[in-house]
């Protein structure tokens, strides 16, 4: 471990021999839903940044905007031109775009720019400051409170010199979630996408958000490296099975090379093999587990990309305490090679992705992870508990028949019982991160068909219509069906006639409608209505149906969704 941190403390020593670089743009579904629409326009790939591997990098939205033909802006919808400007403004210091100056300052030092509340731009030092706020309240049925949230921070990013990136986010949480996110946060033991939490009141958590980290880059933008505390997410699709931003903020230092028409990415990581609920006694650390990733993209034409990449989690326990493997810090070498020559002790899988635009109005997209399989089980059609693997496919298609700003998203999402699961002592090694998954928040086991309605009517309106229905075969108590893939696969109820859905039938429909008006920039008033209904057929007094209608005022921030 000490050779991990080393490690760490080194690189950014790098910067001398570094270029501009900026911060990411913080993981939006709907900031980089705009984005794609215009990737997908031009048909062709962006040659600034790649679309599978988020966060994306502000100084590359930032130059594939400047690249885009006049004639986008000038024969787009009022809303398109509307969103290019908004993009443009959000990312006002990498662009040649010089619309951002604001007209009505407060206080003469205040909302200089349009954008930002608080701005410093000068030849070696560039400073962003925003405040965050979100608040909502909202009713739901199966609750005597109203639900809330109460959320107040600060958004920090800029960059010293042109050469080092930074960014910061602080926010200090209050929230009562509606009834179904509160038995999941009962069930595991902790509040999706967020880490150490206290309850309080009746149903309510109070918790803290913090993200930060340094990014510069070397050898003219070539290879960047990003070094701090955050999330990632890997993938085209709405779901990531490879690795999504479910799960908490972690620890990691992340490489990405790109030359030519390829894609090169490391993500080394340091996680936790349980969270607040590990029995560890009192002002004790968590116990630590480790990741490494790393995905090879390759534009094969300029309109198809495709990416094979491999994932290592491991994480052994001795009287040094928890050991990071420095054999895996080599950034190109086979993973399962290296887990061979170490003892199997590391849960590794490999796979790849696609994504190809095609006619200016749709992307084909899709990923397949395989955990373990062995071709001869699979093909006899014997259901075999170690064929492992995970499917996904889907479109974007913008525009739709001809309608400007109506979008459309469907994917399927399939993946085999006993996925991301491990042996021994399995929460070394199992995918997860303090206690929630780190790829589908469904784990295992299920099929999932996403449909998302996205239209933009008018420049600063969004409506959003959004239907997720799953199929899901869930442990009954004692029981290990390949659901859960926090459990031991060796506890496995059979060793063939395995099948997606097996165990407690359990189906759930979840239903999104969401309007957004951006007041001003960045800043959003929303109106949501979300109804979920989740049958367990063998035992229907476990049913639950959930009607839940929200009203938030949010700044400077994304929308906080629990889609499961």
């Amino acid at each position: 471990m000490k050779k991990f941190l080393l490690l760490f403390i080194v690189l950014p020593s790098l910067s001398i021999l570094c270029y501009s670089q900026s911060a990411n743009i913080p993981l939006n579904q709907d900031y980089y839903h705009l984005i794609d629409r215009y990737e997908i326009k031009q048909k062709r790939f962006s040659k600034s940044f790649e679309t599978a591997i988020k966060p994306f990098n502000r100084k590359g939205v930032a130059v594939f905007l400047d690249s885009l033909p006049v004639e986008v802006f000038n024969n787009g919808s009022s809303s398109d031109k509307f969103n290019l400007e908004y993009l443009l403004n959000d990312n006002w210091d990498w662009t040649t775009n010089e619309n951002n100056e604001s007209k009505k300052r407060f206080l003469k030092a205040l909302y200089k720019k349009k954008s930002d509340f608080y701005a410093v731009d000068e030849k070696d030092f560039n400073l962003h400051v925003n405040p965050v706020i979100y608040v909502s309240m909202g009713s739901d049925k199966d609750l005597d409170k109203l639900t809330y949230t109460n959320t107040r921070g600060v958004d920090i990013r800029g960059s010293i010199g042109k050469k080092l990136g930074f960014y910061t986010f602080l926010a200090d949480n209050q929230i009562r979630f509606p009834s179904y996110v509160n038995n999941e946060i009962s069930k595991r033991g902790a509040i999706p996408g967020e880490g150490f939490w206290k309850p309080f009141g009746e149903n309510e958590t109070d918790f803290f958000t913090a993200r930060g980290y340094i990014q510069f880059s070397a050898i003219k933008d070539i290879i960047g490296i990003q070094f701090g505390h955050d999330k990632n997410f890997i993938g085209n699709g709405y779901r990531s099975l490879v690795l999504s931003d479910y799960s908490n903020n972690y620890l990691f230092l992340k490489l990405n090379t790109r030359i030519w028409k390829i894609n090169y990415t490391n993500i080394f990581s340091s996680m936790m093999a349980a969270g607040q609920r590990a029995d560890n006694g009192p002002q004790q650390p968590f116990p630590k587990k480790y990741n490494a990733f790393h995905r090879l993209g390759i534009n094969i034409t300029d309109n198809f990309n495709i990416g094979l990449f491999e994932n290592v989690t491991f994480g052994v326990q001795d009287s040094l305490g928890n050991q990071f493997d420095v054999n895996y810090l080599n950034p190109i070498i086979f993973y399962r090679a290296v887990e061979h020559d170490t003892g199997d002790y590391g849960n590794a899988f490999v796979g790849l992705d696609y994504k190809w635009n095609l006619w200016h109005s749709i992307q084909w997209y899709g990923q397949f992870v395989l955990d373990e399989l062995i071709v001869s089980e699979l093909f006899s059609n014997s259901g075999w508990w170690g064929n492992k693997f995970g499917v996904q496919t889907g479109i974007k298609y913008i525009d739709v028949a001809k309608i400007k700003n109506l979008d459309l998203q469907a994917e399927l999402n399939l993946v085999r019982p006993y996925t991301f699961t491990h042996y021994g002592d399995e929460k070394y090694s199992n995918y997860q991160h303090y206690d929630q998954a780190l790829a589908h928040p469904l784990g295992a086991n299920f099929y999932e068909l996403i449909g998302i309605i996205r239209y933009q009517p008018f420049p600063k309106l969004s409506l959003t219509a959004k239907g997720i229905y799953v199929k899901i075969g869930k442990d009954r108590q004692g029981e290990n069906w390949g659901h859960n893939i926090f459990l031991n696969y060796d506890t496995r109820m059979q060793e063939y006639n395995n099948k997606i859905g097996q165990g407690l039938d359990t189906r759930i429909l979840f239903v999104d409608f969401t309007l957004s008006y951006q007041f001003k920039h960045n800043f959003f008033i929303d109106l949501k209505n979300v109804i979920r209904k989740e049958t367990i057929n063998e035992e229907p007094g476990l049913n639950t149906n959930t009607n839940f209608i929200n009203m938030s005022l949010r700044w400077n921030i994304a929308q906080r969704l629990n889609e499961f």
